[in-house]
């Protein structure tokens, strides 16, 4: 069952330079390309007259994403755990043809991922490690659900999917939208999915904790809080706050034993049911992390809209999302959003003026914008 409080869009793998920045004025929003865009990359900051080599590596990116998934497939990492490993070994173990295995190790190597210390013999690399099952915030699950049939697909069409307007997801596999086809038509799929959305959550909750000041709150609920992540690392950090995860049943229903493990279930409440009806009222605060990305601006509204009727006039609203900066600025949430429109219906990433505007029509004012080392910001709203 997919945990919907996972951003669930590939991870975002540039962070900014930037250390988590709270706006000077409180009642202003941050909006600053300096304050929320990721260094330039490589492309961007080369000599001049090296073009068309830049766009040749564009254009080949997909060589690099294929050869990644294939040691992902094969648990290369986890081979190379204790030491490095002649790419002999490394074949027999995984089962696969020595030769060509040598032939991506290389091309990966050249890259950066694993390190060939001795003709034909591999050692981890600080790259390679996130392709490790038990690393913490690991990219391997990723890398497997960003060449998975569906996502291939989907890309794939990208240009028919320009030229209509619909997503790939609605017209390849004729479901409504992304979740639905995850869940109930190719469930091995989203499992992979969810899994790979878990290790980019996880960097991202940090950021959020590292950077948002909760101590003035008493009650939260965690609007599509999926299995509980993000609110078990509040609650352990905030010994006098209590929670309620709100989820649909069958998701919010694996939350309890993670909340126990977090020795938190005595101060949090689960809660089964759906945002597009009606959601836990009185509470301190509401929170929704990488949630309206998923949805249309309509849609959006109906969850807002939701929200402020359950929401005391003196409570607030916190909405964790990825914010795009203006102009030319290079920014990982671009790329996103190009996935955004290809997978999720209607789903779309979002400048801080965009969100703040469709905060208004629910009935809110954005109060502040708190921006994070991991290219989210927090805006907090309250009722206008």
């Amino acid at each position: 069952m997919l945990d919907s409080s996972i951003d669930y869009a590939p991870v975002q793998t540039a962070v900014t330079a930037e250390s988590a920045t709270l706006t000077e004025n409180p009642n202003a929003v941050t909006n600053s390309p300096a304050a929320s865009a990721p260094a330039a990359s490589a492309a961007t900051e080369a000599p001049p007259g090296n073009e068309a080599i830049n766009l040749l590596q564009m254009i080949t990116g997909m060589w690099v994403t294929q050869s990644i998934y294939v040691v992902a497939s094969l648990q290369i990492a986890d081979r190379l755990v204790e030491g490095d490993k002649g790419v002999d070994e490394l074949a027999q173990q995984a089962g696969c043809n020595e030769d060509y295995l040598y032939r991506v190790m290389r091309a990966l190597a050249g890259n950066g991922i694993f390190a060939e210390v001795l003709p034909r013999r591999f050692a981890l690399t600080p790259t390679a490690d996130y392709l490790r099952s038990d690393m913490p915030g690991s990219l391997r699950s990723l890398a497997l659900t960003i060449s998975d049939e569906w996502q291939w697909d989907c890309f794939g069409d990208l240009l028919e999917t320009v030229k209509t307007g619909r997503s790939a997801m609605q017209r390849q596999y004729r479901v409504q939208d992304t979740f639905e086809y995850l869940t109930e038509v190719a469930p091995a799929s989203g499992e992979i999915f969810d899994d790979a959305m878990t290790g980019w959550a996880s960097s991202i909750h940090m950021a959020i904790l590292d950077s948002y000041d909760f101590s003035a709150l008493s009650s939260l609920v965690d609007v599509a809080g999926g299995h509980g992540v993000l609110m078990t690392e509040i609650l352990k950090r905030y010994s006098t706050l209590t929670g309620v995860v709100f989820d649909l049943p069958g998701v919010v229903a694996g939350a309890d034993d993670l909340l126990a493990a977090g020795n938190v279930l005595d101060r949090c409440e689960t809660v089964g049911g759906s945002f597009f009806e009606e959601i836990p009222a009185g509470k301190d605060a509401y929170m929704l992390s990488h949630i309206l990305h998923d949805w249309s601006d309509q849609d959006c509204l109906k969850i807002l809209n939701n929200i402020r009727q359950a929401m005391p006039d003196a409570g607030r609203l916190l909405v964790v999302e990825m914010l795009i900066p203006p102009g030319d600025t290079p920014h990982f949430g671009k790329l996103l959003d190009v996935t955004m429109l290809s997978i999720f219906s209607g789903g779309r990433e979002r400048t801080e003026a965009e969100y703040t505007q469709l905060l208004a029509q629910a009935g809110f004012k954005v109060q502040r914008t708190v921006l994070t080392p991991g290219l989210v910001g927090v805006l907090e709203a309250v009722p206008a």
